[in-house]
């Protein structure tokens, strides 16, 4: 018994030999990549004022094209409530009679885009006008009403986007009492078109604000590859690979596309903190419900990773680009 307790015992323990060197190498690549990190972010501290730079540009960059997207996205929420709200005005031929007027509006009452119809008798719009123009002595003189009757045609909520609207318009022009059919959507598209225009233009912005990124990292980085050329040189005099030489660079761009993002994140909040008060007051003057939307927590977090990918991109650029010029033969021809 106590032979097969031993054996037991000498087997488990040459299993935990067996899987200690894979156990081991796993636990020293993590221990490295800490260590790297934490190396990295303590040299970034020990400048702060050329961090605190780099961070500050990175911040404007990033920044600018976040708070345009905002920007348009808080106008297209706005149209959008505009869209819902659109009204089609049917003018009916002068001819029509109020009859006909009545007929008119219950059959296109009966549609299932629509969601109600509201008759203007052409005596009651000439009524309104004479009290809201003040020409009652000028009106006067007239001897027939030249105002016709008016349909005010409201559309189902599932009909009220652009489309849905000028489907509409176009079965109301189709009738044969109908002399003229209006909706104020015209502005409307030639916002949407501004809009569309502005987006791409900002998406335009956001690539090549991205490559300035890019570039300043990169440029940072090459700064501190050339202060520490001679400790590149040994490392990889004794051996050291290019991904052991790379890693503290990758994670110096990293860091500052970190600091970057919260830069950004911080820049963008008193921004909208800033600008919210006068735009809620120019709102109110024009009764309109618009305000400026911030990141969400979700935005927030995506803002930061974009910035430490492309941190991590410019250093990754400038290691490639400068580390293969850096060769252990130099200390030989030194």
């Amino acid at each position: 018994m106590a032979t097969d307790s031993r054996s037991k015992q000498e087997t488990a323990r040459g299993a935990r030999k067996g899987q200690a060197p894979w156990r081991q190498q796993a636990d020293s690549y993590l221990n490295h990549h800490r260590k790297v990190a934490a190396d990295s972010a303590r040299r970034l501290w020990r400048m702060p004022v050329a961090s605190f730079m780099t961070w500050t540009v990175m911040g404007v960059a990033l920044a600018l094209p976040v708070a345009l997207l905002l920007l348009l996205t808080s106008l297209e929420g706005v149209s959008a409530g505009w869209e819902s709200s659109a009204r089609v005005t049917a003018y009916l031929k002068l001819d029509s009679s109020l009859e006909d007027a009545r007929g008119l509006a219950q059959e296109i009452g009966s549609d299932g885009r629509v969601e109600g119809v509201e008759l203007v008798a052409r005596d009651q719009a000439l009524a309104e006008f004479r009290v809201s123009s003040g020409l009652e002595d000028a009106l006067d003189f007239l001897q027939d009403n030249p105002l016709p009757h008016t349909l005010l045609i409201t559309p189902e909520d599932s009909a009220r986007s652009q489309a849905g609207v000028q489907s509409l318009v176009t079965y109301v022009e189709g009738m044969e009492s109908v002399e003229q059919v209006q909706v104020d959507l015209g502005w409307l598209q030639r916002l949407n078109a501004m809009t569309d225009l502005l987006s791409r233009a900002v998406w335009a912005l956001s690539m090549l604000l991205a490559v300035a990124v890019v570039l300043v990292i990169g440029n940072t980085v090459r700064l501190a590859i050339e202060n520490r050329r001679d400790e590149i040189l040994v490392a990889k005099l004794v051996g050291g690979t290019d991904a052991f030489v790379r890693r503290p660079f990758l994670y110096t761009g990293a860091w500052f596309g970190l600091g970057g993002g919260l830069v950004a994140f911080i820049l963008l909040e008193l921004s909208l903190w800033w600008l919210s008060g006068p735009i809620e007051r120019l709102a109110g003057l024009y009764r309109s419900d618009f305000s400026l939307n911030g990141l969400s927590i979700d935005g927030a977090l995506a803002l930061i990773i974009v910035a430490m990918v492309l941190g991590w991109l410019g250093a990754w650029v400038a290691v490639k680009r400068h580390m293969d010029d850096i060769e252990p033969g130099e200390i030989a021809g030194g």
